[in-house]
């Protein structure tokens, strides 16, 4: 069961770096924390994942059902402000780049407007 966890979080976690990295990133310190818990969060349950597939776990006097709920929590917290700005990403998308432009190019353009919903997703 905590494996099959482990292995959900590789996979949307993979998604969302590739999703978040496609874009043209226009809001880098929002985008840039959804890249950072994206990519902390992947490779801490990789971490997670090879302590208990290589047998570590029977080493290391810890309680593990503690650990694995509070590294589960904090990645939910995580993955949730996470979520929250992109989504405020996504929502911007209608505003001008450039503020004082003549063109009227938008944060997101519409192709990068439907890969930021998907990360937020």
């Amino acid at each position: 069961s905590s494996s099959f966890v482990f292995l959900s979080l590789q996979l949307f976690g993979t998604i969302v770096w590739i999703l978040v990295a496609s874009t043209q990133v226009p809001l880098p310190l929002l985008q840039g924390w959804v890249m950072f818990v994206a990519v902390t969060a992947w490779f801490l349950s990789i971490v997670f994942l090879c302590v208990f597939l290589f047998g570590y776990a029977n080493r290391i006097a810890v309680n593990w059902n503690q650990t694995d709920f509070l590294f589960h929590g904090a990645t939910f917290v995580f993955y949730f402000g996470a979520f929250l700005l992109q989504a405020a990403t996504t929502s911007l998308h209608h505003f001008p780049r450039k503020f004082n432009s003549t063109t009227q190019e938008k944060i997101l353009a519409d192709h990068e407007y439907n890969i930021s919903i998907a990360a937020s997703v």
